[in-house]
């Protein structure tokens, strides 16, 4: 485990590497020179003893309740207010100003911050109550309604971001700036792998959507070392970029080769002892494993009619949400630690209750039945499903209201996230917002806090696992968060 204790043993690395240089100095030139042709990539998270680990735990903080997680993105910000939050009160004053008492002075978008009126907008979807505990779920989600007893609804999640980019690099790594480790790399560096065949961490983004653009950073490793980064995975003949032989290149080519760079690496290592060196040399001998793992889990061919059928028709077609979730459940299968899916289009400023119809068509069933086909395997209790986004939208409209249309903006004040399986309460509505969906008015769940109860399900004190980058020891959750006990069984 890579899980850190607070102590100084980076000052033990530093001594050594120094007692490493003076035995070593009379190499000098050539060493200099051998690090030139191999070209060392001075990684943040592995340059220098500044960013040594801290300390290595030899086991977990606490007994897990979840392995692994899959993460559920809805890239833009779902309307909470459309599918999860029915507000009866907001929609009897359709068209009303926005209360000045409610918006308490908060600050707005550019995007709707300089109209006129501010009208609200209740929502054109009608709510009914499912389940043992009669949780209100919106029309747009049927499916999903008849698996709520194995949700855990938070509808109070808030955070500071209010605009995409920086809210969804909140989310995925603790911090509005860029640059930090994602969620998946700091979970791959804490608890390494349980499949040496496959990435710890696997990213999955639906084909053929638009909307606000993801980058890589967004599952990069950060300061970490870089084989704690995503893989991302893609639909076709190549799931991962430039993993296949080039032409010409039999296999036995291929690993004769990766033993000579392996010799000439570690001759680099000898001289230096820089760890990112080891990075690389465990990132190639992944990638050639791989080839042979790869295909193997990204082939859906064998998977049996009824299951199609449960997640639906578009699950049959490579790249969709559905097939993703599909791929999902067997990555999870596989043990990997942290699968990740992005869904785009959920951005709707405009035309909202057309747009959102959409999304939801395309999510709400493969949905239902990742939560359903875990379970009937018995892997949902080890398995920690997460469904979200990084905002949610206003209540007012954001545009022209009419009777059948309306647009929202984004929200950072309250929205609605759930969680399944691994040690999360089935069942629970979690927190209250005002009769608006404006304000939280019990139990609110920040970002850090979030970050801090999914890291406990793993067997990790959020606390204690940090990395030492530039003199300072970073964590996920920076110098906040708190665990939320009332989520858990």
């Amino acid at each position: 485990m890579n899980t850190s204790y607070n102590h100084n043993s980076s000052d033990s690395a530093a001594a050594i590497t120094r007692r490493h240089f003076f035995s070593k100095s009379s190499a000098g030139l050539g060493s200099a020179v051998l690090a030139n042709l191999l070209g060392t990539e001075k990684v943040a998270a592995s340059a220098s003893s500044d960013a040594a680990m801290d300390g290595v735990l030899k086991g977990l903080h606490h007994a897990p309740k979840a392995k692994r997680v899959i993460y559920l993105f809805m890239s833009g910000g779902p309307s909470q207010i459309d599918m999860w939050d029915h507000k009866p009160l907001l929609r009897a004053r359709n068209g009303e100003e926005l209360p000045a008492e409610v918006r308490m002075g908060q600050r707005l978008t550019s995007m709707s911050g300089n109209q006129a009126s501010l009208p609200l907008a209740g929502s054109i979807f009608d709510f009914k109550q499912y389940g043992a505990n009669g949780t209100w779920v919106s029309d747009l989600l049927p499916h999903t309604a008849k698996v709520v007893d194995e949700l855990c609804l938070i509808r109070s999640m808030h955070t500071e971001a209010i605009n995409h980019d920086p809210a969804i690099t909140f989310f995925q790594t603790g911090s509005q700036i860029a640059g930090r480790p994602s969620i998946g790399a700091w979970l791959s560096y804490g608890l390494g792998t349980s499949n040496h065949n496959l990435p710890t961490f696997c990213v999955l983004v639906t084909k053929n959507k638009g909307g606000q653009p993801l980058y890589a950073r967004l599952w990069g490793s950060g300061f970490l070392p870089s084989v704690h980064q995503g893989v991302q995975f893609r639909p076709g003949k190549n799931p991962v970029l430039y993993l296949n032989n080039p032409s010409g290149i039999s296999a036995a080519s291929r690993r004769n080769m990766l033993d000579h760079m392996r010799e000439l690496h570690q001759l680099q290592f000898d001289q230096t002892l820089d760890p990112a060196i080891s990075a690389r040399i465990a990132q190639y001998e992944m990638a050639y494993r791989m080839q042979t793992s790869v295909p193997e889990v990204a082939d859906l061919s064998e998977e049996p009619d009824h299951i199609f059928d449960m997640y639906g028709p578009d699950s049959r077609n490579p790249g969709t949400f559905a097939a993703n979730c599909l791929l999902a459940r067997k990555l999870a299968e596989k043990d990997v630690r942290f699968i990740q899916l992005f869904h785009r289009g959920w951005d709707q400023h405009s035309t909202l209750p057309n747009s959102i119809k959409v999304q939801c068509q395309e999510t709400d069933q493969p949905c239902a039945a990742l939560i359903q086909d875990l379970k009937q395997r018995g892997m949902l209790e080890d398995t920690l499903v997460i469904w979200g986004g990084e905002f949610g939208r206003t209540s007012y409209s954001q545009g022209k209201l009419t009777a059948t249309d309306y647009g929202r903006d984004h929200h950072p004040r309250c929205f609605t996230m759930w969680m399944a399986g691994g040690g999360i309460k089935p069942g629970l509505v979690y927190g209250e917002t005002d009769p608006f969906s404006y304000n939280i008015v019990d139990k609110p769940v920040h970002v850090h806090d979030l970050h801090a109860t999914i890291l406990h399900q793993l067997g990790i004190d959020h606390e204690r696992l940090t990395y030492k980058f530039q003199g300072r020891r970073y964590r996920l959750t920076d110098v906040h968060g708190n665990l939320v006990n009332d989520l858990l069984t």
